[in-house]
């Protein structure tokens, strides 16, 4: 793990509640596909946020679900705004990708989760660029899929790349699969027992998936998401 201090190289709004944010730093800082970052607000106040860029990348690339009624995240976006740097800790969590395995990979991604998966997906682009990859990631609505168009084209240029976006609660015309992502998952896979799971989401949500996923085969072992750390 590095402690570093970053400089604020881009804080854009990408919808109503997404911040995407760049962060740049003269110092060395190393870490692993899907570990995360903690942004230090204080010496008992540290907030984990997903690093979406790839390793080897000169730029920490988040992105930040912040709105008024969250203030656990919009004091970091507030922070930004006001002092142009933040102290990072680099390097954390345990649910990295096992580059080593043959398996196909699922990735499953709620929200700003997508940042975990991202990191991922890119990191095999560049040294597996042939390994069947499959992103489902689901979103409340349309709008709060923020790199939808983005996916659509990555799938149509990566010959093992699948994407597959659900729409909680669909715009009418919706032509896609709608409900919670997991089950669409379970709807288009019979047995998950081939596959290396990566999970990214709220606590609640990763509990349910873990156990869901399970009973429709997957191995425990090949299944990895830091939010297991802290659920039963």
């Amino acid at each position: 793990m590095s402690v570093i201090t970053c400089k604020v190289k881009k804080l854009e709004q990408v919808n109503d509640h997404v911040y995407h944010l760049e962060l740049t730093t003269t110092q060395s800082f190393d870490f692993k596909a899907g570990q995360y970052l903690q942004v230090v607000m204080g010496e008992k106040d540290k907030r984990p946020f997903s690093i979406a860029s790839t390793p080897g990348q000169t730029n920490l690339e988040l992105h930040i679900g912040a709105t008024e009624g969250h203030s656990y995240a919009k004091q970091v976006i507030d922070l930004c705004k006001e002092q142009g740097q933040l102290e990072v800790e680099v390097g954390l969590g345990e649910a990295q990708l096992r580059q080593d395995s043959d398996r196909p990979i699922l990735l499953l991604a709620g929200g700003t989760g997508f940042s975990y998966v991202q990191s991922i997906a890119r990191h095999l682009e560049q040294h597996k660029p042939d390994h069947q990859v499959l992103l489902y990631w689901g979103g409340k609505n349309l709008q709060s899929m923020y790199a939808d168009k983005a996916m659509k084209q990555w799938q149509q240029d990566h010959k093992g790349f699948s994407y597959v976006p659900v729409i909680e609660h669909p715009d009418e015309g919706w032509q896609g699969k709608t409900g919670y992502v997991h089950l669409a998952v379970m709807e288009d896979i019979d047995n998950l027992q081939d596959y290396d799971i990566y999970i990214a989401g709220h606590f609640d949500m990763v509990k349910i998936v873990r156990d869901d996923f399970i009973a429709q085969g997957a191995v425990r072992e090949h299944m990895f998401a830091d939010a297991f750390a802290y659920i039963d």
